[in-house]
């Protein structure tokens, strides 16, 4: 398996099935590897720190930037960081099979001096044939509905396949779009409009196309992309049914590209900071469960 930038004395969790090898890191309940046994070729970047260090982060409580990193609910100001503090906290492991492995996450003291409600957070990685199935369950443990969002981050390697080059491939979505983009502040807010970029099915990938930021997308009709190239047969089928929001990004220069489906998004410029009220968030009744997947297939 390729050299993966990891910290020092990580203990990782694996499974496999005929096909595919997947490594999760109980910090963050990340996944870090998705390796191809039969091609010996791996889908995930690598996290090099020079450009960024992490893989695929869980995005919970929040999605995206809050205004001063600030909400309120009931009165009382609340501060959370950029996409929440999943992806720092230390997963349990539920449940685990040869070929499936459950992560959970309960509130906490910790928990509770930023985000006052009662929770408990499962991820169930699964595999099956040459696809990787991620879901999230959320359960509102408390007596008064839970306002949160959540989301994915799933950093792919790009190029994938050896001698090839990043712009030799493209996202291809599985409905013609006519969407713009949704440009970002310098705070990490949504501005007010969007830009035009889709047109069609096809956005080529350039290394230029994320100089600004990610691209972030509202209500795309379709509900999967996948990674193509016309040099070579590797790629992959994404999909994301139920997530309203996308965000495709890349570090400056780097080798590879995020699919990233939301349920939830950042605050806009204009925002009140009313978690009740605020754009994309989810309402969860008192002892409810909230789930949402995506599953990446390989080719």
């Amino acid at each position: 398996m390729p050299y993966i930038y990891l910290p020092e004395k990580t203990h990782m969790e694996f499974i496999e099935n005929e096909n595919l090898k997947i490594a999760v890191n109980p910090r963050g309940a990340e996944l870090t590897s998705l390796y191809d046994k039969i091609t010996n070729t791996e889908y995930m970047w690598g996290g090099d720190p020079a450009f960024w260090g992490k893989h695929s982060p869980v995005l919970f409580p929040i999605v995206g930037t809050l205004k001063n990193n600030t909400y309120y609910y009931e009165g009382q100001a609340y501060r959370l960081s950029r996409h929440g503090f999943a992806r720092e906290m230390q997963f349990t492991v539920a449940d685990k099979t040869e070929t499936s492995i459950t992560f959970s996450l309960v509130s906490g003291t910790e928990t509770l001096q930023t985000f006052p409600f009662s929770f408990r957070f499962y991820i169930t990685y699964a595999l099956q044939s040459k696809s990787l199935s991620v879901t999230y369950y959320v359960i509102n443990g408390g007596p008064t509905p839970m306002y949160f969002s959540v989301g994915a981050h799933p950093a792919f390697k790009v190029p994938i396949a050896e001698g090839t080059r990043y712009d030799d491939y493209y996202l291809e979505f599985g409905k013609e779009e006519d969407a713009g983009r949704w440009p970002i502040s310098k705070d990490g807010l949504i501005e007010e409009q969007p830009v035009p970029l889709l047109s069609g099915k096809k956005l080529p990938l350039t290394k230029s196309l994320f100089y600004k930021d990610a691209l972030v997308f509202k209500h795309l009709k379709s509900g999967s992309v996948s990674l193509k190239s016309d040099t070579t047969d590797r790629g992959f089928n994404f999909q994301f049914p139920g997530f309203p929001f996308m965000g495709i990004w890349a570090a400056k220069d780097a080798d590879f590209v995020c699919i990233e489906p939301w349920c939830g998004i950042a605050d806009s410029v204009d925002t009140s900071q009313d978690l009740t009220q605020k754009e994309g968030i989810n309402r969860l009744e008192a002892g409810g469960v909230f789930e949402r997947g995506w599953k990446v297939e390989i080719f």
